[in-house]
């Protein structure tokens, strides 16, 4: 069996599904290795239905990891989405010259950042990730979440706005998969140790990480 990261639907004759590393031109967007996206109607359209607000002339980026799952609906959005709060308007009149061409644009809107998903990240339906938001490795996000501060990794969170529901392990577990990586193995090393990563047998994880290190 061929792993290819590369290729466009992982599903031959499923194509509701496919890894976005393939279809991502914009050059302020990066998906790591085997992460999919999930669309009723076509998934190839994420980045112009699913990245929202992310002009350039903000240099704000879109990072996501290795391993993540996407589904259908859910939305990044960027900065110039939001109205600047330190003015006493939300009315963006930067956006006009109308009303003084010395006015920059990108003050019209609060620059809260990028925003980084980590790897194996699972997003649920029409989540809401805002800008400036980490999600650390292993997070759950509820469906239709949305989510307005960092999340911790393995933390399940949901709502809106998202809190903590839970974590997915105890700590020793968290730290121990944060340790090992497995995301950043090669894809055929991952086949080999895939019952221990299903079995959630975290022993028989270490000990192959151990072993296999140079």
């Amino acid at each position: 069996m061929k792993l290819d990261p590369d290729k466009i639907y992982p599903r031959e004759q499923d194509h509701s599904i496919c890894y976005l590393k393939g279809i991502i031109a914009n050059p302020n967007v990066s998906v790591g290795d085997f992460t999919f996206y999930h669309d009723f109607a076509d998934p190839r359209e994420f980045e112009r239905k699913n990245i929202l607000y992310q002009y350039p002339i903000n240099h704000d980026r879109l990072m996501i990891g290795k391993y993540c799952s996407i589904a259908c609906g859910a939305k990044f959005l960027f900065n110039s989405a939001n109205h600047t709060l330190t003015s006493l308007s939300t009315y963006p009149f930067p956006l006009f010259a109308e009303w003084d061409e010395t006015m920059r644009v990108t003050e019209a809107w609060d620059n809260k950042g990028d925003i980084v998903v980590g790897n194996d990240v699972w997003i649920g339906y029409e989540a809401v990730i805002l800008a400036g938001v980490r999600i650390g490795d292993g997070a759950v996000i509820g469906a239709r979440s949305v989510v307005t501060r960092d999340v911790p990794p393995y933390a399940i969170v949901g709502g809106a706005p998202a809190r903590l529901i839970r974590k997915r392990f105890d700590e020793a577990t968290i730290s121990a998969l944060l340790d090992i990586r497995w995301w950043d193995w090669d894809p055929h090393r991952v086949s080999e140790h895939l019952s221990a990563i299903r079995s959630g047998n975290i022993d028989e994880l270490q000990a192959a990480n151990t072993k296999d290190e140079p």
